[in-house]
C-alpha cells in the first residue's frame, strides 16, 4: 500500500497563494494516479484536481485557472500551486493514489486507494 504524506498547509489571506506537497512512499510512483481533494465539515469530500501516470491532468471548475497539480516522478512527490486563494477554499486538503489499473474516475474519492492524512488550508478575507 502506498503511503502518502503532505504539507504546505496554512492561513492565507483572500488573493493570496499557497503550495501543498505530497510525498509518497511504498509503490512503483510512475505508475500512480494521483489527485487532491479537499473537505468541508459536513461535506462530502470533493475532487479538485489529478494528474495521470502520463502526466495529462484536469481540474475541477471551482479551481481551474487558479491551481495547478504537478508531479515529479524523480522525487515521488506532488504537488498543488494554488493561486489566488479565496474563502470558499478554505478545507482540509488530502492528496490521493491510485495503484488498481481499470476506468478510472480521477474526482470520485472512491476510486483512490490511499490518502495522505490532510492538511488545513484556511483562507480569510
Amino acid at each position: 500500500e502506498v503511503q502518502l504524506v503532505e504539507s504546505g498547509g496554512g492561513s492565507v489571506q483572500s488573493g493570496g497563494s499557497l503550495r501543498l506537497f505530497c510525498v509518497a512512499s511504498g509503490a512503483d510512483y510512475s505508475d500512480l494516479r494521483l489527485g487532491w481533494f479537499r473537505q468541508v465539515p459536513g461535506k462530502e469530500r470533493e475532487g479538485i484536481a489529478y494528474v495521470n501516470a502520463i502526466d495529462r491532468s484536469d481540474y475541477a471548475d471551482s479551481v481551474k485557472g487558479r491551481f495547478t497539480i504537478s508531479r515529479d516522478n524523480a522525487a515521488s512527490t506532488m504537488s498543488l500551486q494554488m493561486n489566488d486563494l479565496k474563502t470558499e477554499d478554505t478545507a482540509t486538503y488530502y492528496c490521493a493514489a491510485r495503484e488498481r489499473r481499470g476506468f478510472w474516475s480521477p474526482f470520485e474519492a472512491a476510486d483512490y486507494d490511499s490518502w495522505g492524512q490532510g492538511t488545513q488550508v484556511t483562507v480569510f478575507s
